[in-house]
């Protein structure tokens, strides 16, 4: 009863601030609105609010901006912050590295071959309402998973250093790749190179939903698996002597964890540091079992990846940064610190 409280605790305070942080994002833009008329704005959008609160004197275009181009995005930005921290939160138990983050499989690797791809042919089609760079970058992402998980895997057994190493590798080789296209096909260089960066500007409708399937469904398959990841956590002969199938466990959460990141990335690009940085602040907060970091850091990731996108959009306005510099700005400082934590326990 404890431990509900305390995540009933956290949400009651989260939840509400990424309330606050949709609205403030919403009322800034080349259309700047104050944050009162943001807020009644999304108001009158929700169900059950529509006759309460009133859009009187607020003329109708800023009704249009706040619902059709800038809350498409910031949705967006929040599901994928949602999205990497959970991942980052899942393989930092998984794997029993604090240093490990949603890319270290080399999935994001794979995404930008199938988008450096899609841009140099020119392609031009849709599926499912998804452009077709997005569609071959998430291709391409879960052609990936799978190959390291291929390669990796021993029998039934999926050791945990075969998988680091093979997604070390397969990133690099993919890397190669990238590096050999952009140089054959120079006039694509900016477009491939700004894809790699991250940004949420072509943000749509049909994008916030079909990265909602994955979040959510995501998500509760990890949230199934909390319990079992503690222990796993703590060593896999520790897991074992509990009855726990740890070969069958961590293949269920590396194909979760996998599918999300692919779904992340195909709609974003890479964006880095967010899945390491937002697990260990949340940690702080809700302790180290999986039961609370999983759901919390969905808030915290949101929250951190709308604020991020915002100064993206409005520090160099009418230009945009990428968001995955804006992220890395972020990022980079806190990577020291946790390294030179982790040099001062190892001489301790």
């Amino acid at each position: 009863m404890k431990r509900e409280r305390s995540i009933l605790f956290h949400i009651a305070w989260l939840a509400p601030a990424l309330f606050l942080c949709i609205v403030g994002a919403a009322s800034l833009g080349s259309a700047h609105l104050s944050f009162f008329d943001s807020l009644r704005i999304i108001g009158s959008g929700i169900p059950g609010l529509h006759s309460i609160v009133s859009t009187d004197g607020i003329a109708d275009v800023y009704t249009k901006i706040v619902w059709q181009v800038r809350m498409p995005r910031i949705l967006l930005a929040g599901l994928v912050g949602c999205g990497l921290s959970v991942v980052g939160a899942t393989f930092q138990g998984l794997f029993r590295n604090s240093l490990a983050d949603p890319h270290i499989l080399g999935i994001s690797s794979g995404a930008a071959v199938g988008a450096t791809i899609a841009i140099i042919s020119g392609v031009s089609f849709h599926f499912l309402g998804l452009s077709g760079i997005c569609a071959a970058a998430f291709a391409g992402a879960v052609v990936t998973a799978f190959l390291v998980y291929r390669i990796s895997s021993i029998g039934s057994k999926l050791p945990v250093m075969n998988i680091l190493l093979t997604g070390i590798a397969v990133s690099a080789m993919f890397s190669a790749l990238i590096s050999l296209l952009m140089t054959l096909n120079r006039d694509q260089i900016d477009k491939v190179y700004m894809w790699t960066l991250g940004s949420f500007s072509s943000a749509s409708k049909t994008r916030v939903l079909f990265l909602l399937f994955f979040v959510v469904a995501a998500t509760a398959g990890l949230m199934l698996y909390a319990r079992k990841l503690n222990v796993i956590a703590t060593g896999d002969e520790t897991a074992e002597s509990l009855g726990i199938d740890t070969s069958r466990v961590k293949k269920v959460l590396i194909v979760l964890a996998s599918l999300l990141v692919a779904a992340c990335v195909s709609v974003s690009g890479i964006i880095g540091f967010v899945g390491l940085i937002i697990p260990h602040c949340t940690r702080i907060i809700s302790g180290p079992k999986h039961e609370r970091l999983l759901p919390l850091s969905c808030f915290a990731g949101a929250i951190f990846m709308i604020l991020c996108d915002t100064l993206a959009r409005t520090l160099a306005a009418p230009s945009e940064i990428p968001v995955g510099v804006i992220t890395s700005v972020f990022g980079a400082p806190f990577f020291i610190f946790l390294l030179q934590r982790s040099k001062k326990k190892l001489v301790r």
